[in-house]
């Protein structure tokens, strides 16, 4: 097996990492704006004179983490397919090569 087929794994196996922490970075709420997050909406509630509730404010978050999930979970999934396909052209390769 030569280089080439080494760099096409190597290459897929990378592309899969920079998509999942891209996937992470573009995530709508990070952890380390949940709190002005929660600010906000305690605000707002008090701007309307409402009373901010916790079971609402989770229930927001709650949201928030089930669509990014899934933005995540198909960056994933694409990942794995990418990765077990470049996987399997460098076994078939190394078959060749030793069959």
């Amino acid at each position: 097996m030569n280089n080439s087929e080494y760099n096409k794994a190597e290459n897929a196996v990378n592309n899969t990492e920079n998509s999942l922490q891209n996937a992470a970075d573009k995530a709508k709420w990070k952890v380390e704006d949940l709190a002005d997050k929660a600010r906000d909406y305690i605000n707002e509630k008090r701007n309307n004179d409402e009373e901010a509730q916790q079971e609402d404010w989770l229930d927001r978050v709650k949201a928030n983490v089930s669509e990014t999930w899934e933005d995540i979970k198909d960056k994933a999934n694409d990942a794995w397919e990418k990765t077990k396909d470049a996987a399997e052209d460098v076994k078939a390769e190394w078959n060749k090569k030793t069959n």
